[in-house]
């Protein structure tokens, strides 16, 4: 056998060796995340004759809650930049203590349904400006809603507030926008007020 009919296996086996002599330049990344610019707070007095009011965010458009199940005063919240959406239901209680209690629990057992993939629920109760109480709950793990709230004047007026994201990122990447929204909500409890 001539050397010419070896010449192409030893040019094959030559760039093997070549490849593999010298040593991987491997260098770890630090981890990254995509960046959030968040605006600026700014604020709006919501209108269209609800029997409450608030202040909510300039980034957000007011829409009627169009669920089968909705009550007239019942909206959305939406951050359409943010994917996030905050459900703001209310019932006028009528006096009726049976009614009232009912909507406490309904509340309650919404915040519950979230035990399964939370690795944290606190509750704390805010005192508004005006002298109102809140019920607030923050969540912790991957839950589909991170931050709720209810208020009550526990004779005429209660109203429930939830915040969900229109998106799978998970929630530690979600982190900023949860933080600038449970502001906008915090804000909304501090300037409500029943009519």
């Amino acid at each position: 056998m001539s050397i010419l009919n070896k010449l192409p296996g030893l040019v094959v086996g030559l760039a093997l060796l070549a490849g593999c002599s010298s040593a991987p330049d491997f260098t770890p990344k630090p981890k990254g995340y995509n960046r959030i610019d968040l605006p600026a707070h700014r604020y709006q007095l919501l209108g269209g004759g609800h029997p409450y009011e608030f202040e909510y965010s300039k980034e957000a458009v007011i829409k009627r809650d169009s669920s089968y199940m909705a009550q007239p005063h019942w909206l959305n919240v939406y951050y359409p930049k943010l994917h996030a959406n905050v459900q703001i239901t209310y019932m006028d209680v009528q006096r009726d203590r049976r009614l009232y209690n009912k909507m406490m629990e309904d509340a309650r057992k919404l915040t519950g349904k979230h035990e399964i993939k939370a690795t944290a629920i606190e509750e704390r109760i805010l005192k508004t400006p005006s002298g109102m109480r809140a019920s607030v709950f923050e969540l912790s793990g991957e839950v589909p809603s991170q931050f709720q709230f209810y208020t009550t004047d526990s004779t005429h007026h209660f109203l429930r507030g939830a915040l969900y994201f229109r998106t799978a990122t998970a929630n530690d990447s979600l982190a900023p926008v949860i933080e600038y929204v449970k502001a906008d909500m915090v804000r909304m409890l501090n300037t409500l007020r029943y009519k």
